[in-house]
């Protein structure tokens, strides 16, 4: 986390314990948010909108994680370390943004 430009201030804010937490419970409160969503349109806006908001910051940590790409094979896209854990982030955005779009369009109608 202290490598990625959105989201580096939680260590020194939080600490490391205090960072993992905050992501967590953020992360469980906005999916069920979404969940929420099913019955009421407007927590599925906030839902997604927070879970979109959430999987951008920890996205940006990847172009950024030292070491998070093999050198012995050239380099990017052989992924080493962390990068593929985070890499499940990049669906999760593309989940979150999709369901954003269909709360939003409901919401409308």
């Amino acid at each position: 986390m202290s490598n990625g430009p959105l989201i580096s201030w939680m260590y020194p804010v939080f600490g490391i314990r205090g960072a993992s937490w905050f992501l967590g419970v953020a992360e469980w409160a906005f999916g069920l948010l979404i969940f929420a969503g099913f019955w009421n349109r407007k927590l599925g806006i906030l839902g997604a909108l927070g879970s979109l908001i959430t999987y951008v910051m920890t996205v940006t940590i990847i172009p950024f994680m030292p070491g998070g790409w093999a050198e012995s094979t050239g380099g990017f896209p052989a992924m080493v370390g962390n990068v593929p854990f985070l890499m499940k982030d990049v669906v999760l955005l593309a989940a979150s943004v999709y369901l954003l779009k269909q709360d939003v369009a409901k919401a409308a109608a």
